[in-house]
């Protein structure tokens, strides 16, 4: 039974599915919530109630099956565009109302998401740490005295404290990270170009991405199924394969480089996660950090300050006033870069990507504290761009050097507030890293952001399949075909939704199959020695499954999968000749937990 008061994607959906809850009843308690909540700072524009309620008229007569985000409540950066609703950037004289919504709130609102409003930021996304706001300085979401972490402070802040299931954000220079590990929350900066940037007031456009903020990895992973998509109209969208992590040597900072400006609480949080991680299967690895560093370092102090004063300088010289004097001084900056210190600077960069190589020779993910430290507002108010930079320290490079990171909640100070760690891998690994993720979370912290609510156990299964829907055929599987694994798209590209995680009756036996990647398993059905195996359901059009099945090779084939609850389903099954030599993984339970567990061959 999904707990009433959470608002976790799949106990919303268990809940409507099983008709405990509608999305109205749940958007009408969202918005009592958010009435009487302390002021935090976490709004620019708030919808009113008779326009979130109209969203959720337009969901009626729909099938939920064909809305992945079906009633689920998320907030938008504020420099993101909505429909009809003023975009400021944190700043009200550059406000416009744009006509259409940014491609990727779009693709969220087409998926039967929910908005609720539009939320503070550090202005024009100049920022990592909150205060930089005419809409006042937004407070963190555990202790209103301490920062919340910028620039999409309010994003991450209204996660936490249980106004939205999710909210978008930006990531140009840690944004999406750093608020996510002062309020306990994950925060995705997915690969540069998977979700379009396309209606989203730029900062540095060569380096910005759009980025998730979610109570948990599974939740993340939702919305960016969702989210991502190519754009034709967003000239750095792309088509992005998922990528694997091919084992599990992580690497971290030499000592020498590590720094907590002064915070024992976080030194020895890091050390903690860490050792969570080796329990996990890792093998610690020490890099040298110094290519990573100084490019850390280009960012503000190198050309490309020139490129928010491409996006917004313009504005800012006639309406000097109107900008808070701490984010005129850093944008104003970039007048003074000539063409020549731009190429340097981008043969630098260059020098330092292929230096880092090295690192990433010797480890498949590196392990960062998402910052060294936590500030008060005060003190940050006192000293504004010093304390900044040191927020920067370990976010800067990923953009510049195209890496995927995802902020992962990883304890807390003996005063109660939060400690982040950051998960980075190459390009693509976006999902790779949230399974990760997903499990470093549950082995650090206990419950979910600014709540008195529980983690939820990893991958909880369902019991009972909801009804299948006309027109739809019921497909087993049990290997890269499962939500957040490489060849899922193939049944959610044909318009498939999912319809049960389960096991198998335990008659079964699973083995790695030879051959290229991404590697597969085989179900092979034995007389005795049998076990239960994760397996999900899915629901594919009836017309796509001639199309869907030409694209699974053999030994693979369709068969008869017995389940747990003594029900039969159409799946695939393994000829038993292709396990003869075959490696048995049957006691990891299933695909997913074997490569969780290993990350060894791509999955």
């Amino acid at each position: 039974m999904p707990n009433p008061d959470s608002l976790l994607i799949s106990d919303l959906h268990r809940s409507y599915r099983g008709g405990r809850l509608t999305p109205a009843q749940v958007l009408q308690r969202v918005l009592d919530i958010a009435d009487r909540a302390p002021s935090l700072n976490v709004w620019i524009t708030r919808l009113s109630r008779e326009q979130v309620m109209r969203y959720v008229s337009a969901l009626e007569g729909r099938p939920m099956h064909e809305m992945p985000l079906y009633g689920i409540p998320f907030l938008i950066k504020d420099n993101i565009d909505l429909a009809g609703v003023p975009t400021t950037a944190g700043c009200p004289d550059y406000a416009y109302t744009p006509q259409r919504s940014a491609y990727v709130v779009q693709r969220l609102l087409d998926a039967g998401a929910i908005p609720l409003g539009k939320t503070n930021l550090d202005q024009f996304a100049t920022g990592l740490v909150g205060t930089r706001s005419p809409y006042g300085a937004c407070r963190n979401g555990i202790n209103p005295a301490f920062i919340s972490g910028g620039s999409s402070s309010g994003s991450a802040v209204g996660v936490a404290t249980g106004l939205a299931s999710f909210s978008l954000g930006t990531d140009t220079a840690g944004s999406g990270r750093v608020p996510a590990a002062f309020n306990n929350i994950l925060g995705l900066k997915p690969s540069a170009g998977r979700i379009s940037a396309r209606g989203v007031v730029p900062a540095c456009r060569s380096l910005d991405c759009v980025s998730i903020f979610a109570l948990t990895a599974e939740d993340a992973a939702s919305v960016l199924d969702v989210a991502e998509g190519y754009d034709v109209e967003d000239a750095y969208s792309r088509e992005v394969a998922d990528g694997s992590i091919p084992a599990m040597r992580f690497g971290v900072p030499r000592r020498d480089q590590l720094q907590f400006f002064g915070d024992r609480e976080y030194s020895r949080l890091f050390e903690e996660a860490a050792r969570h991680l080796e329990s996990l299967g890792g093998a610690r690895i020490e890099i040298d950090f110094a290519p990573f560093l100084e490019a850390a370092r280009l960012l503000y102090g190198g050309p490309w300050v020139a490129e928010r004063y491409a996006a917004v300088g313009a504005f800012m010289d006639q309406n000097p006033d109107a900008l808070y004097a701490v984010t005129r001084q850093i944008i104003a900056g970039g007048r003074e870069p000539s063409a020549v210190d731009a190429f340097q600077g981008e043969h630098r960069l260059k020098e330092l990507l292929r230096s880092s190589e090295t690192a990433w020779s010797q480890v498949d993910v590196i392990l960062t504290p998402t910052t060294g430290t936590l500030y008060t507002i005060a003190a940050v108010d006192a000293d504004p761009i010093r304390l900044n930079s040191t927020l920067g320290y370990y976010t800067n490079f990923l953009n510049f050097f195209r890496l995927s990171g995802v902020a992962v909640p990883a304890g807390f100070r003996a005063d109660g507030l939060p400690f982040g760690v950051t998960l980075v891998g190459p390009d693509t690994t976006d999902r790779a890293l949230l399974a990760l993720a997903g499990r470093l979370h549950r082995s650090c912290v206990t419950t979910l952001g600014a709540l008195a609510l529980p983690l939820p156990p990893l991958t909880p299964l369902a019991a009972q399949a909801p009804a299948l829907a006309p027109g739809y055929t019921a497909i087993t599987v049990c290997g890269a075909h499962m939500q957040g694994l490489p060849l899922n798209h193939q049944l959610r590209d044909r318009g498939a939704y999912l319809l049960q995680m389960t096991r198998t009756a335990p008659h079964y036996r699973l083995f790695v199959l030879p051959g290229g990647k991404p590697c597969r398993p085989g179900l092979v059905r034995v007389a005795n020695g049998g076990a239960a195996v994760e397996v999900e359901v899915w629901a594919l059009p009836t017309e796509s499954v001639g199309s869907f099945l030409s694209s699974i090779p053999a030994p693979l084939g369709l068969g008869t999968v017995e389940l747990d609850q003594g029900a039969s389903r159409l799946g695939f099954l393994c000829e038993a000749y292709a396990a003869d030599g075959a490696a048995d993984i049957s006691s990891y339970g299933g695909w997913r937990a074997y490569i969780q567990a290993t990350l060894g061959p791509e999955p």
